[in-house]
């Protein structure tokens, strides 16, 4: 390797954050306890989940479908190895080949564990239709090669451009290293050649790419603030403020954007902001299946604003928008989902959303906030059913929520000690009864709030007032160095 490049690689970077050499594509602790699960009956296209991502992100997608999911377990390590041999990416290459290997043998030895017959099955059935690719060591080899040497060759480009000091060549001099790490699956060098590209962009423009890149890359080693501040600095450019770019770039950029903020705010569990992120999306420039589907967008913008807007906000920015319809036109069932919410046909709302909780257990970045989210909507639908009545019969209200009583007992004391519901439980009647608020003295108190509220800012203005007529202010020191100033000059 050159010494340039041994320099560059290790070089320290003062903006770079803390990142895992290694990255398995796992998030942290606590969300990496709630993926420790199965889904035994989804419903998903598997070759039209993964046609719709392209890099890291489908390769990332398919490996996580595969460890949640004996059904798909082998189809989609196959897809993964083969677009993989697309790639330079070979570490990943060889660990998919030994996952693959591993849930063959198990499979053929009957030793699947908890792996479903309908799991069996469909393993059979792909060994049948298409034997499983060996492990192809001499491609590894040869591709170590030829990434080596194009590692070497795109260095020595970048030494060229630095002696000949042309800013532009060595910030695509850099990009182009970024693009070959990123391909290896290097993402940390990915990181550092990207970042460095900042130091030598002459307009917005590449400002903006020099974000967009770094955005990409941290998505990808889920580092959400990194991800959250590169956001912030591309949308506060110049260039992109103004609207020098052509429009339709424009446009993608923002929507680009707009979805990176979304998903960062989304794992950082800010869901309301992640909502009016992923609202603002526009489909016609939703192009970047590096990061998300548009499919993606319509599911987490249509959760988040279901678990955090009122009423009325759900009907005019989802259910009314003329720009997120268009996303909801392609997830049909979600789009029945907030109807229903927003009709308080609650019962079919919550059954819909049961039927499409296999298929969003297989979402990467969605997971580990189902169950939050999924406790949100349902918390938010039992305020909203008892917000207009006094009180509540409490069998008719566990059947809207297809609940028992004694369940519904209990959701409803967690809502009432939060103060979500302003209410007690009649448990021997089973009634919900919403509590007695005696609107005359709310109104005086109230009356008395003002009142004193206006009594003190009163004696406050007439303070101030005494204070200037006595001049006895303070003033401020710049008034007092002019004045000193003044004082000089007329002494001599």
């Amino acid at each position: 390797m050159p010494g340039g490049l041994q320099n560059m690689l290790g070089g320290i970077e003062p903006m770079q954050v803390d990142m895992p050499e290694e990255n398995e594509n796992e998030v942290g602790g606590e969300e990496n306890e709630e993926q420790s699960y199965t889904v035994e009956n989804p419903s998903l296209d598997l070759e039209a989940t993964s046609n719709a991502f392209t890099g890291l992100a489908k390769l990332y997608r398919l490996q996580f479908i595969a460890d949640h999911c004996p059904c798909y377990r082998v189809e989609a390590l196959k897809l993964a190895i083969g677009y993989c041999q697309n790639t330079f990416n070979t570490v990943l290459y060889q660990r998919l080949h030994r996952k693959l290997a591993d849930c063959v043998a198990g499979t053929a030895n009957g030793q699947a564990g908890n792996v479903p017959d309908v799991a069996v099955g469909a393993a059979d059935q792909g060994m049948g239709e298409r034997t499983i690719p060996a492990l192809d060591l001499n491609w590894v080899d040869t591709r170590n090669k030829k990434a080596q040497m194009k590692l070497e060759k795109l260095d020595n480009d970048l030494k060229n451009y630095k002696s000949n000091s042309i800013k532009e060549s060595i910030r695509r001099g850099h990009d182009d290293l970024g693009d070959h790490f990123l391909d290896s699956g290097d993402l940390a060098n990915a990181l550092k050649c990207y970042s460095r590209a900042r130091d030598y962009c002459t307009s917005g423009r590449h400002v903006v790419s020099m974000c967009v890149n770094v955005i990409k890359v941290s998505v990808y080693l889920q580092n959400w603030s990194h991800v959250i501040s590169y956001v912030n600095k591309a949308m506060a450019t110049p260039d992109l403020n103004e609207g020098n770019m052509k429009s339709n770039e424009h446009l993608s950029l923002v929507t680009r954007l707009r979805c990176a903020g979304g998903l960062a705010d989304l794992m950082t569990r800010k869901y309301s902001a992640a909502a009016k992120q992923f609202l603002a999306a526009s489909l016609d420039h939703c192009d970047c299946p590096d990061l998300l589907s548009p499919n993606n967008v319509a599911i987490y913008g249509g959760l988040t604003a279901l678990a955090t807007f009122d009423r009325s906000e759900l009907h005019k920015q989802v259910i009314s928008s003329a720009q997120f319809k268009l996303f909801l036109e392609l997830e049909p069932q979600l789009r029945e989902v907030l109807q229903c919410f927003y009709d308080s046909r609650y019962g079919q709302c919550l059954k819909l959303l049961e039927d499409m909780k296999d298929n969003l257990l297989l979402d990467i970045y969605l997971a580990p906030h189902i169950n939050t989210l999924f406790s949100m909507i349902r918390n938010r639908g039992l305020v909203q059913y008892f917000s207009p009545y006094s009180s509540a019969d409490l069998n008719k209200m566990a059947n809207s929520f297809n609940t028992s009583v004694s369940s519904l007992e209990n959701e409803l004391m967690k809502l009432i000690l939060d103060g979500s519901i302003q209410g007690r439980i009649d448990s021997h009647n089973k009634v919900l009864l919403a509590q007695d608020v005696d609107q005359r003295s709310h109104t005086f108190s109230k009356a008395v709030e003002m009142a004193e509220l206006y009594q003190r800012r009163a004696r406050m203005l007439v303070l101030r007032s005494a204070v200037l007529r006595a001049n006895i202010s303070v003033k401020c020191p710049a008034r007092d160095q002019q004045e000193h100033n003044n004082y000089s000059n007329g002494a001599n």
